[in-house]
């Protein structure tokens, strides 16, 4: 955390840095502060919305490195992107006090400059000077592999595996690697079949003021997922309190119901346009009508445009480049305008913005037979988006994929609230932008 917000302080410092650069070369023989407090007030809506953007776009992710190939495309979209927010504001909100037209166009060159200049300055000092928690792991099966696999794809995590006990006869030189190694946090993720050992052993090193972690909470932490494998019925009990989210849940509904309107009234008359050009490049409906099942397993018809072609379509689950998709569809896929119809499941309570993605009865009938408490994602409304769309990879229907995307669902479940709600709207609105969808 502590690295994310300097992060951002970095950002916001050198937003303010590149306005008044931008008043001092704009107007070199002027008092640069009297200047630069007069553009503030404006720029200040600037710098949110700039800032915003980083955010949806990803900028914010510690293990995407500042020379990579990857951020800088991230960095230029999201400038580009900010500079075009930037220009709307200022000429349709903007009373004409001051001259945006080249104060921007210079703030942007400038600020471009200072951000890529500070990102690079980060992740080569910044990011070495804050100390990595050392971190031992406890144990000798598939959840410590997993461990060490998901932090090394996590190399922005705060942890570094400094000591790794396979061996339980290596824990009598548990405090003596403590000190030694400097270690302030511990991963149990096998207890070698002897808890009470195991429990004294830990219980010794609590002079030491380490953090301790059983393995289920941990990889949560590092990853935003749930390990299916490495949860009972116990988990569910202890982390699902239902009964304090009811005040959450009303306010959710009406938020459902005020925005689906909203977006059904100004979408309708590109309704006919969409329709049109989907019966013009493909035979077949409009709208594709399918049966999912939603809260507590009650059935309901999920409408969407249709983005497939009718002809030798078996109906199977959507595969990654699948060739059923119309060129037309997958444009609608790409910017997420064949689920505006959805918006009538949820004026009428089937489905809620967020949540878990809506399947098939016969499918989840299957799915639950393989994979552990799949229904469990089924105590809460399907959503039009949710935690997994947005988690950025792409889920084939097979059991490993399936898998995954549960594991973001109970993560959801779990965690679900109005900031979380918030910050998955904000990175829809990054696919939708970047043309991310599937």
């Amino acid at each position: 955390m502590l690295k994310k917000i300097l992060l951002l302080g970095g950002d916001i410092l050198f937003l303010h840095l590149a306005l008044l650069l931008t008043v001092i070369f704009r107007y070199p023989e002027q008092d640069a502060i009297m200047n630069f407090v007069k553009h503030w007030p404006n720029f200040s809506i600037v710098f949110v919305i700039w800032i915003l953007i980083f955010y949806i776009t990803n900028l914010y992710n510690l293990n995407i490195k500042a020379s990579d190939m990857k951020f800088v495309r991230a960095a230029l979209n999201a400038i580009l992107i900010s500079s075009i927010m930037s220009v709307i504001y200022f000429y349709l909100v903007v009373q004409p006090t001051i001259t945006p037209k080249t104060n921007l166009a210079i703030f942007v060159i400038v600020y471009t400059i200072l951000f890529f200049g500070w990102r690079l300055f980060y992740q080569a000092i910044v990011f070495r000077v804050i100390p990595q928690v050392n971190l031992a792991i406890i144990g000798s099966n598939h959840y410590t592999d997993n461990l060490l696999s998901e932090l090394k794809k996590n190399p922005g995590s705060v942890y570094s595996p400094t000591s790794v006990f396979r061996d339980p006869s290596k824990l009598d030189n548990l405090i003596e690697n403590i000190l030694q190694d400097k270690i302030k946090a511990i991963v149990v993720c096998n207890d070698f079949g002897d808890s009470e050992r195991m429990e004294n052993t830990l219980f010794s090193c609590l002079p030491y003021k380490i953090d301790f972690f059983n393995y289920p909470d941990f990889y949560e932490k590092i990853t935003g997922k749930i390990p299916i494998e490495a949860i009972g019925q116990n988990w569910f009990l202890e982390n699902l309190k239902e009964g304090r989210k009811d005040n959450y849940q009303s306010f959710k509904r009406i938020f459902d119901i005020f925005i689906s309107c909203i977006i059904f009234v100004f979408t309708l008359p590109f309704w006919l346009l969409i329709g049109i050009a989907i019966k013009s490049t493909s035979s077949g409906p409009v709208f594709f009508r399918q049966i999912r099942l939603g809260k507590n397993e009650k059935k309901f018809e999920m409408i969407k445009f249709r983005t497939m072609g009718i002809i030798g379509n078996d109906g199977a689950p959507t595969m990654e480049n699948d060739t059923r998709i119309t060129k037309f569809g997958l444009f609608l896929r790409k910017t997420r305008l064949d689920e505006i119809p959805q918006v009538l499941n949820i004026l009428r309570g089937d489905m809620s913005f967020i949540g878990p993605r809506p399947e098939r009865p016969e499918i989840v009938i299957e799915l639950e037979r393989h994979i552990p408490f799949y229904k469990t994602r089924l105590l809460i409304e399907p959503g039009l988006t949710g935690w997994d769309q947005i988690s950025g990879s792409y889920h084939s229907p097979s059991l490993e994929d399936t898998m995954e995307k549960l594991q973001h669902d109970l993560y959801y479940l779990k965690h679900r609230s109005l900031s979380l709600d918030v910050a998955i709207v904000l990175k829809t609105i990054a696919t939708m932008l970047f043309h991310e969808g599937r």
